[in-house]
């Protein structure tokens, strides 16, 4: 199901979803005391990065975190505070790997126009591998500096630095394609299945990318669905239930693909079979009226190149072949609650 590229991170392709970089799968699994670890703001202090370089180390495999014994926030062990100050070019080196550029910037590491650039990401070209929502809620898009410097360096990307764009690229943007927000989920799904502690917790990984309806059919049992519900990671973010930025962080969190939603149904069911195996989910005191959920309709996103576009195309997560299918999916808005 799996295989290894170059991005550092995951990809989603079709029904596969491709986990990279054998580092980043190294998390420890035993409990540590806090004795022994580390708060990440702490930690993030004894690295010499700033807290949302440590979070992207974290995510990228360069810094590995163990659960914490009483529950809440992982830690880092003291001994990998050590072992990531003895690498060489500390800590050059590691603000390099977690070096983050917007669009305009990227352009200018590939010298290329802001347009080009922007054109390569849709294509899949270029992964984003970190998101926000600015106060005009637009969504900005940030990439790894160092994924940007290999693309431009490649000898077979050259014709595409300079010229005309490839016709059939060209008529895949015409038809309006965008793989960013696709290619996003990719490499969040990965990070959160290799933090996930059990069978329970990977399925409420799978779980968070499909909006409620779609988790409703493949889990009938309200008590089940709250477990998920309640060991669902946090949005990025953290938006507040309600805010502008509510509906467009759940936009870009829910599968849209028909190929994407189906390889992740599967996903799932499979997870669930493998969960209720290990052991049965603990059974609530109340679930809801029904056993459902509100399942909220995202507005669309105001039309703007930075904001999260409507559709994506089905097929790999690069560019190879036009025309994209729409679809309405509904999308829903879990509060997610602390276990």
């Amino acid at each position: 199901m799996s295989a290894t590229d170059s991005t550092g991170e995951t990809a989603m392709s079709g029904n596969t979803i491709t986990p990279a970089r054998a580092e980043a799968a190294g998390t420890f699994t035993g409990r540590t005391s806090s004795t022994s670890t580390l708060a990440p703001s702490r930690a993030a202090r004894e690295l010499d990065l700033r807290r949302g370089e440590f979070d992207l180390a974290v995510r990228l495999g360069r810094v590995r975190t163990v659960p914490h014994e009483a529950g809440g926030s992982r830690r880092v062990p003291r001994a990998e505070i050590d072992r990531v100050r003895a690498e060489e070019g500390f800590p050059e080196a590691l603000r390099g790997w977690v070096e983050t550029v917007g669009t305009r910037d990227g352009a200018a590491l590939m010298g290329v126009t802001p347009g080009r650039f922007t054109r390569f990401a849709r294509l899949g070209l270029v992964i984003p591998v970190k998101w926000y929502v600015n106060r005009y809620r637009a969504v900005v898009w940030l990439y790894l500096a160092e994924e940007v410097r290999q693309f431009a360096a490649a000898r077979e990307n050259a014709r595409l630095l300079t010229g005309r764009t490839p016709e059939g690229l060209r008529g895949q943007l015409e038809a309006g394609v965008d793989l960013r927000p696709r290619n996003w989920r990719g490499r969040h799904i990965g990070f959160e299945l290799r933090q996930a502690g059990d069978p329970w917790a990977k399925a409420a990984v799978v779980a968070s990318l499909l909006d409620t309806v779609r988790m409703a059919e493949i889990v009938p049992d309200p008590h089940e669905r709250a477990h998920l519900d309640r060991l669902r990671p946090a949005r990025p973010g953290n938006p507040a239930p309600g805010s502008p930025a509510a509906p467009i962080a759940a936009r870009i969190m829910t599968a849209q693909d028909p190929d994407e939603i189906e390889w992740l149904r599967a996903e799932l069911a499979q997870a669930l079979t493998e969960a209720r195996r290990h052991r049965p989910a603990p059974r609530v005191a109340s679930v809801p009226p029904g056993g459902r959920l509100t399942v909220p309709v995202c507005p669309p996103a105001p039309a703007d190149d930075a904001i999260l576009p409507r559709t994506d195309p089905p097929g790999q997560h690069s560019a190879t072949r036009p025309g994209p299918t729409r679809s309405r999916v509904m999308l829903g808005w879990l509060r997610r609650r602390e276990t």
